[in-house]
Parts: C-alpha cells; structure tokens; sequence
C-alpha cells in the first residue's frame, strides 16, 4: 500500500514538474502535422471537402495515424521536447526546422510509396503549413509571457535607471538583450550610441542606435540618462579613453566591460559590467605578450623570489605558481606579507612546492643558508625600499638595503650556480634627482659589473662584502674556499614606471584622500609620470629572464606619460565627485629629489628591439668596473657607519646623479 503511495506521489510529482505541458505540445503535434496536410489537400481543390478526389481523401486519411507516429518519433529523436519553451531561442528553432524537414520528407516518401502520388502543392503546402504551426506553437508561448511581463511592469511602476549603451556591435547586443531579459531589472535602456554611421537611425530590440560619441552629452540630456554602459571590448585604449573623458562630463554613474575574454565567452551580462578604473585611463593598451616561453623556462624550475610579499613580488609569485614551477621560494623580510601571500598561493594551488622563508638581503649568512640549500635555478630580485621621501631622509639604508643587498644577493646566486637573476629596477635610475633612483642605479650598475666580470673571465677581482667582518663570525672562507667551474649566471635588470595600485603608489593615497573629503594634494600642476598596471610590470620581469643573454636593462614602451593632476581629477570623477567643488586640489611644492617628469632611458643607452615590439633593450653604458669594484667597498663602510656625506659619495659613483637637486 505504501509504495503504491509513494508510486503516485511520484507520477504527481513529474506531472507537476512541466510535463503536462510536454503532453500537450505532443497532442497539439499529432493533430497539427496532419491538419497541415489535409488544409493543403482542401485548399488544392478551391476550398472545398466535397471536391477533393476519393483517391487522394482516403489516402491521406488511411495514412493520418502512420503520420503521426512518425511526428512522434522524429520529433522526439530531434529533441524537440526538451527545451524550455519561456526561453525558446534560435538553437529551438533549429531544431524545429530540423524535425519539420525530416517529417516532411517521410511524409512524401511514404504517402506516394504505399499509398498515391499527391498533387505537388499538397506536399510544398502541407510542409510550409506544417513548420509553420510547429514555430507558431513553441514560440507563442516566450512572446505571450513577454508581453505579460512589460504590461504587468508598467501597472506597477518602479524606480528604474535609463541607460545608455556605447557600442552596438555582438558585446552591445548580449548586454541588451540581457537586461531586457532580467524582470527584476532596475534598469531601462532608452539609447545606443555607436560610431558606425552605417547602424544610426536603426534599432536593436527596440532601442535606437541614435549615433555617435559626439551624441553622448545631448543624448544624455535629451533621454534623462543616469547610467552609462561602455561595450566596445575591441576598441582601441585611445578610443576608450575618449568616450570615458566625454562621459565623465555628465553626472551618470558609468561602467565598463573590462576585457575581451567576456565577450568571446560569450558571457555578457549587467553584472559583467564593471566601474571605470584609474587603470581604464592608461595613455595606451595594456601589454599582452606571449608568454608561453617564459612559461616554459618556469615550468620543472626552482624559482626564488625576494621581496615576495610586496606588489610585485607577490604577482610574480601568483604568475611563477601557476605554470608548474619545481619548487617556489619566497624570501622576504616582513613576515605579515609573506603569509598572506603563502596562504593565497596554498588555497588556490594546493599542490604546490612551497618555501617560504623569512630573511634579510642585507644578511650574507642567510642567504648562504638558503641557497645552499635550495639552489635556485633563477631569481627575481624584488626587495627593494622604494619610498622616494623616506629614503631621503634616511639614504644610507637605501644604500645598505637595496645597492648592497642586490651585490649580496647576486654574489650569492652566481656562486651556487645560479642560471638567471632579473633585478627590478625603475625609471627613476635615469638621471637620477633622488638617493633612491640613484640606488637604483647602482643595483644595475652592480648588475652589469658582474656580468662582465664573467664574460671577460675576471672573477677573481669581486670582492666578497662582509658587514660582519670585524667580529670574525663572516669570513668569506667559511662558504667558498674558490669559484665554482662554469660560472654562467645571466645578469638583467628591468625598468618600468610608476605601478598603479603599487606600494607607494600615488592612486593608493589620492583615494584615501578622497574618501576623507580632500583635499587632494600635488606636489606641482605640470608634474607628469608613466605609469603601468601590476599585471603589466610582471609579464615585463619575466620576459626579461626569457630574453636575458647577460648585461641588459629591459624598459618597457610605456605610451605617453599621465599628467598627476588630470590623474587626481579623473580619480574625483570616477567617485562621482567634481573637482574643485567636491573635492579641492592643492599644490605642495615638489619634494626633496622628486623631478617633475622620469626618463625610461639615458640618451646614451640606445635602444635595442625584442621579439616583443613593446619591450626594448638599453645597450650597456660603460663604466670602469675595477674603479667600481673599489667604490662598492668604500659606499659600504659609509653606509654601515651611517656617514653624512653618503649622498656625495653616490654622486661620484653614479655622474647623473646630484646631491644637490
């Protein structure tokens, strides 16, 4: 008895579940394919039942209930029953007309075999009639529930956005119709705007493709616009950049379909859309290099990254752990970085070799320790101290951390057979105003040292630098009694602008600045820097081992440089705020060091292609390394003593480099 219940409960089950609505479309089928026929056969001989031939009466009637098991059949096969009617679309259709198409055929084969030749227009008539009651029936049903849907949304009024889209071309249309799809959609778009004169004037769903950018502004107050969608994913950065500017020029709440992938997945939507970023605003297309090579260098390698925790050290890391690194190695100084970015990399790659480790590039027996016993295959050497106004004030730990950690660092590396160490440089190494380009410039400065030092076979003359010296405990003999045979280690440096959403970097405190409510500060109006997304930055310091033959500094074309005050101003903008209403913009003077625009390159340095157009080569500019080699040793003591006149002993190190700028 109870499993005769429980059959019953679930027969109303499925019968609840739509497929009474199958049984009718099956039902309605049967009778439909037949009357097409039959309607054909009556309309052949002027509309009457009583003129048709007996011959051809009876044999359609004697062939009715065959027909019908066909229809069944073939439409069953075709998946014509499987769809969800509310949301019939062309794959439907297709089907539709697939199944109709095989009936038909079946239908004149068979009836002509086994029974009599119809007249010609009985079989074309029978099957246009046919496929077009089968249409008819799917399609009614989504075109019924629509127009309920806009009737019932306009008895019971609610608070809707009008939006504008920019760009009707695929990505245009997927978002529009995925709001028109969307009942509980608060937003209503009234306009398109797209720069192809050949598409003004006509209409996607309903909605007018009204013209062109330069429509944007009267558009927006002629239609009450106040939410702008961009959906041009192909169009060129200086293109976008314009439309954002006009567009910051209303009050509308804008945003944007960040990258092509979305719309080749076919997968645009509203919630695809995402806010303007500063990073929209880049004076030139964003850096997408192929990296297959360098992922191929990575993969089965031991890779050691300092400074692993910072911005970019922890990219390099999330790039480096998802092409199958041997082993990966982060080595940084600050612990709270460092196992925030271990527990990323352990969550979303758990099957990872993972070291992380906590240590000083100022320490020589540390990183003895390490890679002695790690023996890394390539380096990236990221730790740095990087704030222009603090190393400033302080300019002998800019020398003790970033120029003598980086020789630590590389001496140590060449020394365990170290295939590859990319050092991360900056513009600001060229001509340098500030200690901390000019440190900056003596890490490459080192870099370079020690790549001639092997090529021309000279390796005897690299001093060992010791900052425990004195004490007895760090003797140079303790690790190595004689170079190691076959020293081949390739030495680059890479040198990149200003890193947007960076440590330090200037968006990070314009927006704080903003969220307080001003005022935003400038250190001078004509102030310009070139500026480069964290993606961008690592994609550059992992060609750069690619390409590495020793001696390099790889500097990225990084576009026009970005004024800093039409940075901030958009900044305001992008928060729905005005400048110098909302938000006041103030001028600080420039800092000690700071110079109101940064080169990529010396003038003497040259520059050399890659098999990436958009990353080039610096030629090496000669110095005398033994002079060099004497001054290291000398900048050392000066700085481990914390000597006043550090910055004059730079500046003889380093000719484009004044103390008194």
């Amino acid at each position: 008895m109870k499993s005769g219940n429980k059959k019953r409960k679930r027969v109303k089950k499925v019968f609840n579940k739509g497929h009474l609505g199958t049984l009718i479309l099956m039902i309605y089928d049967i009778i439909t394919t037949n009357a097409s026929y039959f309607l054909a056969l009556v309309i052949r001989f002027d509309g009457t039942i009583y003129g048709i031939p007996r011959n051809y009466l009876e044999a359609h009637l004697k062939f009715a209930p065959f027909y019908a098991v066909i229809c069944f059949s073939v439409f069953f096969i075709a998946r014509m029953y499987n769809g969800v009617w509310k949301y019939a679309s062309f794959n439907e259709a297709e089907k539709t007309v697939f199944g109709s198409a095989v009936a038909s055929f079946l239908h004149i084969l068979l009836i002509t075999v086994f029974f009599t030749r119809m007249p010609l227009s009985y079989y074309f008539w029978g099957s246009c009639f046919q496929l077009g009651l089968l249409l008819v029936a799917r399609f009614s049903y989504r075109f019924i529930l629509l127009e309920f849907s806009r009737w019932r949304n306009l008895e019971k009024p609610k608070t809707v956005h009008r939006v504008m889209i920019i760009g009707a071309g695929e990505a245009g249309q997927m978002l529009l119709r995925s709001i028109l799809r969307d009942k509980a959609a608060q937003d209503k778009v009234v306009c398109i705007i797209d720069d192809n004169p050949g598409k003004w004037n006509r209409y996607i769903d309903g909605i007018r493709i009204v013209g062109g950018k330069d429509y944007i502004l009267y558009c927006v107050k002629k239609y009450r616009i106040d939410k702008i969608y961009i959906a041009i994913p192909s169009a060129s950065r200086e293109n976008k950049i314009e439309i954002i500017n006009i567009c910051e020029e209303t009050n509308c709440e804008i945003k944007n379909l960040p990258d092509f992938y979305q719309y080749a997945n076919s997968s645009v939507t509203v919630n695809s859309m995402r806010s303007i970023s500063v990073e929209d605003l880049l004076g030139r297309d964003p850096i997408r290099a192929d990296m297959q090579e360098v992922y191929s260098l990575i993969k089965g390698k031991t890779i050691l990254v300092t400074g692993g925790g910072g911005s970019i050290g922890s990219e390099l890391c999330r790039q480096i752990a998802a092409h199958e690194p041997e082993k990966l190695i982060i080595f940084d100084i600050y612990e709270n970085n460092a196992y925030a970015i271990q527990q990323e990399l352990l969550t979303k790659y758990p099957d990872l070799n993972l070291t992380v480790l906590i240590g000083s590039v100022r320490d020589s027996r540390r990183l003895d320790e390490v890679f002695g016993q790690y023996k890394p295959h390539m380096v990236y050497h990221a730790a740095a101290h990087k704030h222009v106004p603090l190393m400033e004030d302080s300019p002998c730990e800019a020398i003790k951390n970033n120029v003598i950690g980086t020789y630590k660092t590389a001496y140590t590396a060449m020394m365990n057979g170290c295939e590859r160490f990319v050092l991360i440089s900056t513009d600001k190494a060229v001509n340098p105003t500030n200690i901390m380009g000019a440190s900056k410039r003596l890490c490459e400065m080192v870099i370079q040292a020690f790549d001639r030092s092997i090529k021309e076979n000279k390796l005897e003359n690299i001093p060992r630098l010791f900052t425990h010296a004195e004490t007895g405990e760090d003797q140079g003999e303790v690790f190595f009694e004689s170079f190691p045979d076959n020293i081949h280690t390739e030495f680059v440096a890479v040198r990149f602008g200003n890193v947007l959403g960076s440590n330090g970097s200037v968006v990070p405190l314009f927006k704080q600045q903003i969220e307080r409510g001003g005022p935003v500060t400038i250190t001078h109006p004509d102030i310009v820097r070139y500026f480069m997304t964290i993606p961008e930055a690592v994609s550059l310091v992992l060609l750069a081992g690619a390409y590495a033959h020793g001696g390099e500094i790889f500097v990225l074309d990084m576009g026009s440089p970005v004024k800093i005050e039409t940075l901030a101003r958009n900044l305001i903008k992008l928060s729905g705020l005005k400048p110098d209403v909302d938000i006041k913009i103030e001028y600080t003077g420039l800092r000690p060091g700071e110079k109101l625009y940064e080169e990529k390159l010396m003038a003497e340095e040259g520059l050399q292609t890659t098999p990436n157009k958009l990353i080039f080569i610096g030629n090496p500019i000669p110095f005398d390394i033994e002079e060099f080699r004497d001054s290291i040793e000398k900048l050392m003591k000066a700085a481990y003593d914390n000597s006043a006149e550090i910055k004059e002993l730079v500046e003889r190190i380093v000719p484009t480099y004044s103390a008194d700028k």
